[in-house]
């Protein structure tokens, strides 16, 4: 399938994924459910293994200039034998919206699937008069522990001369996930929530710590390669290459922005609380200790003064 020349840049938040996951999960659950007819055993041997049905919705956000940022979406309901989306039910779902988020318009649709299919295409053409540009995403719900990669597909639509005809076909396009702080905290809750090896609380911190290290390693082993490369372009033992300096000195320039005032103050500020609280949890576990210890010195003076003997503590 061909890439997309549009140019655009395409963000998505994790929150659309956990939602189409979501969607298809429900629709999963409930197409699986057993028959209450159990008479007719063929029939119960046919579907025992039932193929869940594809899931359908619409994908909102902004798109400022080039830039195209995903950031919810909301379910639709489709009529498999029309190849329709309900109008009148994406009308009022598009107000509800409206209302809550201003801001945000209807991008395109999603679907579930391993591939578009032919008949995706209707669904996309019913939305350019929302959107005369709208985005197909599409997730693959297939399990594939080999790929590193999301299964998320992002599809623009393009016109193209095939047999001398002029098509609309779906041309893929590269995106970034993006996240804030809200959802960083949302989707970590959601990964540790139930651990698929059962483990505990600790086990969890270390696996995140380990995961931690492995990425500032792989940071300095890569920022190690680089100055490697510019010490070696500086003595003139490579040649040097205007391009890849243009790149490092953009990198390079999105570091004061690091050292500011208001970030020092910020890491300051956070730096001191993680010492106040470090300090407190040391006061408190002291004065355990120390109310422990007065609890016995008391104990046994009770004990020797019933006994009529005299002892001195110090």
């Amino acid at each position: 399938m061909a890439s997309s020349t549009s140019g655009l840049t395409f963000k998505l938040h994790p929150l659309v994924i956990l939602n189409i996951s979501d969607h298809h999960t429900r629709v999963k659950s409930q197409s699986q459910r057993p028959s209450s007819n159990c008479g007719d055993s063929a029939a119960s041997s046919n579907s025992s293994a039932p193929v869940a049905s594809r899931v359908y919705g619409c994908v909102i956000g902004v798109q400022t200039g080039r830039t195209v940022e995903i950031f919810n979406s909301f379910e639709l309901l489709y009529d498999p034998n029309t190849h329709s989306l309900d109008r009148s039910f994406l009308e009022k779902k598009q107000e509800l919206y409206k209302k809550v988020f201003p801001n945000f318009y209807i991008l395109g649709w999603y679907s579930t699937g391993a591939n578009a299919e032919e008949s995706d295409m209707h669904i996309h053409k019913a939305l350019m008069d929302i959107n005369e540009s709208p985005v197909y995403l599409l997730l693959n719900p297939l399990i594939n522990h080999a790929q590193k990669d999301l299964p998320v597909t992002i599809y623009e639509s393009e016109m193209h001369v095939i047999d001398g005809v002029p098509q609309l076909i779906f041309v893929r396009s590269s995106y970034n996930i993006e996240t804030v702080e809200a959802e960083r905290i949302s989707v970590d809750h959601v990964a540790h929530l139930k651990p698929s090896d059962g483990g505990s609380a600790a086990t969890q911190l270390a696996a995140h710590l380990t995961g931690i290290h492995s990425a500032i390693k792989m940071l300095n082993r890569r920022i190690r390669v680089l100055h490697h490369y510019l010490n070696a372009m500086q003595k003139g033992e490579i040649p040097c290459e205007n391009s890849l300096l243009r790149q490092v000195s953009s990198l390079l320039r999105r570091l004061p922005a690091i050292e500011s005032e208001k970030f020092q103050d910020e890491f300051l500020m956070e730096y001191n609380d993680t010492l106040l609280i470090s300090y407190l949890a040391m006061f408190t576990d002291c004065s355990s200790t120390m109310n422990d210890l007065v609890d016995k010195i008391n104990v046994a003076y009770d004990k020797h003064s019933r006994r009529g003997g005299r002892t001195s503590f110090i």
